[in-house]
């Protein structure tokens, strides 16, 4: 077992700060007249805190500082923490993502680099842990369990156990991250189980089990996994909170599974919950916010306001053994943000180990480290000669029923239908009358020629075609569209950027968002991401789409581990049966 410690790699307990807690010596930072939120009673106190350095020395009656501000009863409460989320889904890269993240409260994140790790490997890994580095953010890592996600689909890269082991001796590695392949697990496939055995070993492992229960899930739970975010029913998620694991609930840019969840969380299963986000857009994390977002909400939907803020703080310190994140208390790390109405908590200020980091809505540029931040590593797509004809579907004569995937567009999960198809000329097309629009996922990282192709409801475009290369998990390029023509031109438009996500319709191309650092992430300033995707999602909704971001879920077409019928660069895949399906229904 290693001996490397699993706190953050900050500053050691000194006399110093034992001193201030005595009372002996002047404290750094009061922050006075505070209505304190205590993660541990569920009380409110009323009182001050004495920061010294990084750390709060006490919590009480303390007077004696260099520095006091008078918080004039306003609400002091522990830094929000992420439970799960991948950063690439952002379009940042971490040092960027601060910049949005900080003036909404978020003072950790446990971070999975698991779509750049399909795309590039441990080289990407590293980049992401690098440029994290040293950021106003306590950043933790789960390493990537499942690259790629299963067989089903082919992704840029291969992880091993082997591959993961080196990286687990860096502290801010607190867990083998989301393990996908639940079939893997379950039937305990050799190479799946030495993950489990590494992250187990060296630290936690965290699951990914969407709708998984019964005898099969006990077999999940008994190889050691410990939480899920993919609960999209209060009974299922109460099933796997009474057997041990810890439930994270989900409310991000597609997925948005707070309102069905909230009907588990009791007094006697509070501690079983953490919020995450998984998959925030740019656009919405600046606008709609982080895990502010998500605790305001859960509020608004009847949950107690100190246990919306202890399911956003303490708990996720508590499951990912961090013994100085997550309260308000003496020895604690002094991530700390300031709101002023229980009900509807808005940050007004973010400390970020006892230095203020953003204020009112902006972030602190002097709290950035000055070092230069990595260079970010190139991806180039290695995409197969194209032409109109790559997306064409033969049909087979006497046809009359294919399968087709079933789109919510705030679920992860789909619905396998089966429905008539249009044919001319010999050949499956879309149907945008009846909201029947073709899908092909081409692979990028190869140049292996594999392209699939098949059919999806749901989104509503009327014309046109849009693209992405954020295809989760394997990220090849997926494009959705009403005619072959534009689906042509999108794919083109991608190739020709190093890829991203784009709009077209009528042969021009409407929006183009360039995502040059590994076909995920943009290499502008938060506020230029934001005005691109801006401009995406209005030529997206000039096709006629109806929803307000249509990439988010097109991201999510190609995962082959989420049910219930999607697309990969193999074909259609059945996602309860494990296997590539065709087409056409005999």
């Amino acid at each position: 077992m290693s001996s490397t410690p699993t706190s953050l790699p900050n500053g050691p307990i000194t006399p110093e700060l034992l001193a201030v807690a005595r009372g002996d010596a002047p404290a750094d930072l009061i922050l006075a007249n505070a209505k304190i939120i205590n993660v541990f009673t569920g009380q409110i106190e009323t009182g001050n805190v004495a920061i010294h350095h990084d750390r709060i020395a006490g919590v009480g009656d303390y007077t004696s500082a260099r520095e006091t501000i008078d918080l004039k009863g306003s609400f002091l409460a522990p830094g929000f923490i992420d439970a799960h989320m991948h950063v690439e889904s952002t379009s940042l890269p971490p040092s960027q993502f601060v910049r949005l993240a900080l003036p909404h409260g978020t003072t950790g994140v446990v971070l999975d680099p698991h779509e750049i790790a399909n795309v590039l490997g441990i080289p990407g890994i590293r980049y992401i842990m690098d440029d994290a580095a040293d950021l106003p953010i306590n950043a933790m890592f789960a390493l990537s369990s499942c690259v790629p996600s299963s067989h089903l689909e082919t992704s840029g890269a291969h992880l091993e156990a082997a591959d993961l082991a080196p990286l687990f001796d860096d502290p801010r590695v607190v867990a083998l991250a989301e393990l996908m392949n639940f079939p893997g697990v379950v039937h305990a496939d050799p190479n799946v189980l030495a993950k489990i055995n590494l992250g187990l070993v060296r630290r936690l492992v965290d699951g990914h089990s969407p709708g998984l229960r019964g005898k099969p899930l006990q077999a999940y739970l008994a190889s050691g996994i410990s939480s899920d975010h993919e609960c999209t029913t209060a009974a299922e998620a109460l099933e796997k909170l009474s057997r041990g694991m810890r439930i994270y609930i989900r409310e991000g840019s597609a997925a948005r599974n707070l309102e069905a969840l909230l009907p588990a969380i009791t007094p006697g299963t509070i501690g079983r919950f953490c919020f995450c986000t998984d998959d925030r857009h740019p656009g919405d994390l600046a606008d709609e916010g982080h895990i502010d977002h998500i605790v305001r909400k859960a509020i608004k939907l009847g949950l107690d306001p100190i246990a919306a803020i202890t399911i956003a703080t303490l708990n996720p310190a508590m499951h990912y053994r961090q013994r100085d994140l997550g309260a308000i208390a003496p020895g604690y790390f002094a991530d700390l943000i300031v709101f002023d109405d229980l009900s509807e908590p808005h940050p007004r200020a973010t400390y970020f180990h006892g230095k203020l980091a953003a204020k009112d809505g902006a972030f602190i540029e002097s709290a950035m480290p000055r070092a230069p931040r990595p260079a970010p590593p190139r991806s180039q797509l290695h995409l197969p000669p194209l032409s109109e004809s790559s997306f064409a579907i033969p049909a087979t004569p006497g046809t009359t029923q294919i399968r087709v995937i079933g789109m919510d567009p705030h679920q992860l999960l789909t619905a396998s239908l089966v429905m008539t198809p249009r044919v001319v000329d010999g050949r499956f097309v879309a149907d945008p009358s009846r909201d029947i629009l073709k899908l092909c996922v081409i692979e990028r990282h190869r140049a292996s020629g594999n392209i699939g192709r098949g059919f999806i409801t749901g989104f509503g475009l009327k014309s046109g075609a849009i693209a992405s290369t954020v295809g989760h998990d394997s990220h090849n390029l997926a494009v959705l569209g009403t005619n072959d023509a534009d689906m042509l031109v999108a794919a083109r438009a991608l190739e020709s950027c190093g890829g991203g996500q784009c709009a077209v319709k009528d042969g021009k191309v409407l929006a183009l968002f360039p995502l040059p650092i590994a076909g995920l992430m943009s290499d502008k300033p938060a506020t230029i991401v934001i005005q691109q995707q801006h401009a995406l999602m209005e030529a997206a909704h000039a096709l006629g789409c109806p929803h307000h971001d249509p990439f988010m879920p097109l991201s999510f077409m190609p995962l082959p581990v989420i049910p219930s019928l999607k697309l990969s660069d193999l074909g259609l895949v059945d996602v309860n049966q494990f296997k590539v399906v065709p087409l056409e229904v005999s």
